[in-house]
C-alpha cells in the first residue's frame, strides 16, 4: 500500500500540470530566458532531479521563483518550491529518523520548516548555491526545533559527529551528502520503484534491492537497517532478484 506522503506527492505534481500553473511558467518565462527551453513544470523537475545539486544552472530555476515568491508570497510558489525540492525532504525524513518515531509527524515537521526557510531566504544575499542554503537551512531549524522541545521535555536527541560539526559551522549537514549521493542513483531507484509500483516487489523488497544493488551494501548491514533477520533479508533478496529476472525475460520475450 502507498503511503500518504506518495500520494501527497502525486496530487502535487498533478496540480503542477494544470492550467493554472502553466500560465504561471509562461509568465515567469517573459523575463527568465533559462526557463524558455522547457515547456512544463514537469519538465522542470526533471532537469533539477538530474546531475547534482551543486550545478550552477539550478540556481537560474530557483532564484526567479524565489524572487516573484518574496514580492508577492503566491502560495503557488511554495507548492513549485516543494515539489521541486521533496527528494530532498525525503532525505531528510530519512536522515533525520532517530528525531521522532512517528514518521508522519516528522514529515509534517519538515515541511513546515522548509516553508518557513522559503519565507525568510533572501535571494539578494545569497544568490548561489541557493538548494544547498535551502536544504541545510532545513536541517538546522528543524534541530533547533527538536532540541527545544527535548529541553522541555528532559530527553536527549542522538546526533553524529558530522551533525555536530555541521552545527558548529565546519561542515555541511550530513543529510545532504546522502541527498547527492541519492540523485546520482535516482535512475536505478527509479526502475526499482517501476517494479514496486507493478506489485512484482514488496516495500521492505525494494528497500532491500536499494540497499544492496543500488547503494552496494552488504545484505547484513542492510538487513540491520531494515530491521530483518540476516538469514531473512538473503532469502527475500534472492527472490525479489528472480522476479524481476523472470519478468525482463518475458518482456524481452514478448517484444
Amino acid at each position: 500500500m502507498r503511503s500518504s506522503r506518495d500520494l501527497d506527492r502525486d496530487q502535487l505534481q498533478g496540480q503542477l500540470q494544470t492550467a493554472e500553473y502553466q500560465t504561471l511558467l509562461r509568465f515567469l518565462q517573459r523575463d527568465t530566458p533559462f526557463l524558455r527551453q522547457f515547456s512544463t513544470w514537469t519538465d522542470i523537475l526533471a532537469f533539477m532531479r538530474t546531475g547534482t545539486s551543486r550545478d550552477l544552472r539550478k540556481n537560474e530555476v530557483l532564484r526567479p521563483i524565489l524572487e516573484f515568491h518574496a514580492k508577492d508570497e503566491d502560495p503557488r510558489w511554495r507548492a513549485i518550491l516543494l515539489a521541486i525540492f521533496w527528494p530532498g525532504l525525503e532525505s531528510i525524513h530519512y536522515q533525520k529518523r532517530d528525531y521522532d518515531p512517528d514518521q508522519e509527524d516528522r514529515w509534517q515537521d519538515i515541511v513546515w520548516i522548509f516553508l518557513q526557510v522559503l519565507c525568510r531566504i533572501d535571494v539578494e544575499q545569497r544568490p548561489s548555491r541557493l538548494v544547498q542554503k535551502i536544504f541545510n537551512d532545513t536541517v538546522h531549524r528543524l534541530h533547533d526545533m527538536y532540541r527545544s522541545t527535548a529541553a522541555r521535555t528532559g530527553q536527549e536527541i542522538p546526533f553524529e559527529q558530522e551533525e555536530i560539526e555541521y552545527l558548529a559551522g565546519g561542515r555541511e549537514d550530513g543529510a545532504f551528502a546522502a541527498f547527492e549521493l541519492r540523485e546520482e542513483k535516482e535512475p536505478e531507484i527509479r526502475q526499482l520503484r517501476t517494479h514496486l509500483d507493478a506489485g512484482r516487489l514488496s516495500e521492505s523488497d525494494f528497500l532491500l534491492l536499494v540497499g544492496t544493488e543500488v547503494y552496494g551494501l552488504s545484505v547484513a548491514n542492510t538487513a540491520r537497517l531494515a530491521g530483518l533477520e540476516y538469514e531473512l533479508a538473503a532469502k527475500r533478496r534472492q527472490r525479489a532478484l528472480a522476479n524481476i529476472r523472470r519478468f525482463m525475460e518475458k518482456a524481452h520475450r514478448d517484444s
